[in-house]
């Protein structure tokens, strides 16, 4: 599904030159589960950010499921990302004046989807995901774990094959971080590419496959039952 091949990234931070990520090899499987490590400043939500194709290495390659993703039109990437890839962020990106159901419909709105399939979907992920009772509430209206559950399901609504998670538990108590991943793991299960972005030692260790960063390097990459 994912291949990178010496993939860099610098940004430039008044006169000096940061690397993002520094001359990087990846490779993700479909249906892999992997969660990225790392202290801030490592790379991770530069790796992320072009898996999504939010951004753009300054150099070597990325080929999403077979396809080559230099040079790409604007329109192109935002059609993959529409419908090859959903996003799930610490901070759940809801819009306040939406309520549970509009903000699940969003993404199938945007995408030309007829009212009668956009509510079909909706509906079907909503009472998955035990939202059936909330679905009237706007965001404010709702717990934190109620609205990463609205932000899962609306990644999930238009089908994707790859699940990016940045930090989707860094703003719930625990018992509602744990909820999170054993749905983010279910949908993996079921043969959803994963990935995880986070600081949490214990929730790393639950994927199948490990990956640290450091200085936009791969530190290590491990994988369950590996010495």
């Amino acid at each position: 599904m994912i291949r990178l091949r010496q993939v860099s990234r610098c940004f430039q931070l008044g006169d000096q030159q940061v690397r993002g990520l520094d001359a990087l090899d990846l490779e993700v499987a479909d249906g892999e589960y992997l969660a990225i490590t790392g202290a801030s400043g490592s790379g991770k939500s530069t790796l992320l950010n072009i898996l999504g194709l939010l951004d753009a290495p300054d150099a070597g390659e990325f080929w999403l499921n077979a396809e080559p993703t230099a040079g790409l039109s604007e329109e192109r990437r935002a059609s993959l990302r529409s419908r090859q890839i959903g996003f799930v962020f610490q901070a759940f990106h809801l819009i306040p004046r939406l309520t549970a159901l509009e903000n699940i419909e969003l993404p199938m709105l945007l995408a030309g989807l007829v009212p009668a399939e956009r509510r079909r979907r909706s509906l079907r992920l909503a009472e998955r995901l035990g939202l059936g009772e909330r679905l009237r509430h706007r965001p404010a209206e709702l717990s934190g774990g109620q609205r990463q559950r609205v932000a899962i399901a609306r990644a999930m609504v238009m089908q994707p094959a790859l699940l990016l998670a940045d930090e989707p538990t860094g703003n719930l108590d625990s018992q509602s971080g744990a909820e999170v991943v054993a749905l983010l793991e279910e949908l993996n299960a079921e043969g959803l590419t994963l990935i995880l972005v986070t600081h949490d030692a214990q929730h790393a260790a639950r994927a199948h496959r490990q990956l640290q960063l450091r200085d936009g390097r791969i530190l290590s990459d491990r994988r369950q039952g590996a010495a």
